[in-house]
C-alpha cells in the first residue's frame, strides 16, 4: 500500500501536469480563431480558382492541353503529398492522417501501382517511415512552426512537386491532409491536384460554355495551372494548421479535466489512508495505555 508521502506527491505532480495542459489549451484556443479565419478566408478562393479553370479547360479538345491538365497518359505512378503536423499533443489528428495515407498506399499497391511519399510535417515521416521507409523521397518540416503561415510555405512544396513531375518522376499527384470540418472534427481527404480534375457538373462541353478566352486556352491553362497548385496546397496547409490547433485544444481540454479528476481520486485515497494511519495510531496507544 502506498503511503502518505507517495500519494502527496503523486497529487502534486498531477496538479503541475494540469497546469501544463491548461496553459496549452490555453494557448491552441488564441491560436485557433487566427488559424480558423484563415482556413475559411482561403476556401473560396480555391474554389472559385478550380472553378474558373474548369471554364477554361471546357474549351480543350482531347489532349492538345498542358500535361498539368491531360497527364502523361498513364496512372502508373502515384505521388501522396502528406501534410501533418510537426509537433504532437493534439489527440487523434495525426493518427488519423496516417492511418487514412496507410490504408490509401496499400490500396495503390493491391492495384499494381507504384507509390511514393512527400511528408510535409514531421510527424507523418515519423510514423509512416516504420512501414514504408522507401517510399519516402522527400520531408519538408518547419511549416507548422511560423506565427503566421505564409503563401510562400505553400509555393516551397508546389515547386518540389513541379519539378517531379518535370522530371516525370509521377504521372498522378494526389494531396493527403486532415480537412477542418469544426473545432470537433478534422476528417482525412484526399484530393488529386495532377492533372487537374474538371469538375462533375463542369464536365467539357462544346455548346457549354459562353465565354471566349484570349490568348488560347492552352496558353492561359499553362499559366494558372502551376499557380493553382499552390493556391490548393495552400488550402491545405491551412485547413491541417487550423485543424491542429482545434485537435490541440479538444484533447490538452479532456487532459485537463482528466487530470482533474485524477486528483479527486487520489485525494480521496490520501484521506482514507491518513485516516487509517490515525485510527491505527489511537489503538496502539489506548493499547499501551490498557497494558500499563
Amino acid at each position: 500500500m502506498p503511503s502518505l508521502r507517495d500519494y502527496r506527491d503523486r497529487i502534486a505532480s498531477v496538479k503541475s501536469t494540469r497546469k501544463i495542459t491548461s496553459a496549452m489549451k490555453m494557448v491552441a484556443a488564441s491560436k485557433l480563431k487566427r488559424a480558423q479565419d484563415a482556413a475559411v478566408a482561403s476556401q473560396p478562393y480555391a474554389k472559385a480558382m478550380a472553378g474558373m479553370i474548369s471554364r477554361v479547360a471546357d474549351g480543350v479538345h482531347g489532349d492538345a492541353g498542358p500535361k498539368l491538365l491531360v497527364g502523361t497518359g498513364s496512372d502508373q505512378r502515384h505521388l501522396l503529398v502528406v501534410i501533418s503536423s510537426d509537433r504532437g499533443l493534439c489527440g487523434g489528428f495525426n493518427g488519423n492522417l496516417v492511418r487514412y495515407t496507410r490504408n490509401e498506399v496499400r490500396r495503390l499497391r493491391t492495384e499494381g501501382k507504384q507509390v511514393q511519399i512527400v511528408c510535409v510535417g514531421r510527424k507523418a515521416r515519423d510514423v509512416l517511415k516504420r512501414d514504408f521507409a522507401p517510399l519516402i523521397i522527400e520531408t519538408i518540416t518547419g511549416l507548422g512552426g511560423k506565427k503566421r503561415l505564409g503563401f510562400a510555405e505553400a509555393q516551397k512544396v508546389s515547386d518540389l512537386v513541379l519539378d517531379l513531375f518535370v522530371r516525370e518522376q509521377f504521372d498522378i499527384c494526389s494531396l493527403v491532409y486532415n480537412q477542418f470540418v469544426s473545432v470537433l472534427t478534422q476528417t482525412p481527404h484526399s484530393q488529386q491536384l495532377i492533372p487537374f480534375v474538371v469538375a462533375a457538373n463542369e464536365n467539357k462541353s462544346v455548346d457549354a460554355s459562353p465565354y471566349s478566352f484570349e490568348p488560347e486556352e492552352d496558353v492561359i491553362l499553362a499559366e494558372i495551372l502551376p499557380k493553382n497548385i499552390s493556391v490548393q496546397i495552400f488550402r491545405a496547409l491551412l485547413d491541417s494548421g487550423a485543424g491542429e490547433q482545434a485537435a490541440r485544444m479538444t484533447a490538452m481540454d479532456n487532459a485537463t479535466r482528466n487530470a482533474g479528476d485524477m486528483i479527486k481520486n487520489l485525494s480521496i485515497k490520501y484521506n482514507r489512508a491518513r485516516q487509517a494511519y490515525i485510527t491505527k495510531e489511537l489503538i496502539e496507544i489506548i493499547s499501551g495505555a490498557e497494558a500499563v
